[in-house]
């Protein structure tokens, strides 16, 4: 997904991407200038290290200089993993994701 509100950045050890996201600018009712954290992912052998820590750490400081109010995200009900580390970096659950599909 491309458009004029999204950028996707990568972290890099040597010359292999091992970690990646998508960040999707929008104005919430809710929240104000908000960024969504979209499909964040590090290689399995990389977690557990502090490098989502310091992933989610540089995205907050990144959109501050953007204006932004707000990080969000979505996470899988059963990944229990992702959800204890953004329980760590204070997240807090807001609602649920509904989802129908029609096709």
């Amino acid at each position: 997904m491309i458009t004029q509100n999204y950028e996707c950045v990568g972290i890099f050890h040597d010359n292999t991407l091992i970690g990646c996201c998508g960040l999707w600018y929008q104005m919430r009712h809710y929240s104000g200038e908000s960024c969504e954290l979209d499909h964040f992912f590090i290689l399995p052998e990389y977690r557990s290290q502090g490098i989502g820590n310091a992933f989610i750490v540089w995205v907050e400081e990144h959109i501050k200089l953007k204006n932004c109010e707000a990080l969000e995200l979505n996470s899988y009900v059963g990944n229990a993993a992702s959800h204890k580390l953004y329980f760590r970096e204070g997240f807090e659950i807001l609602g649920f994701h509904f989802l129908k599909k029609i096709k």
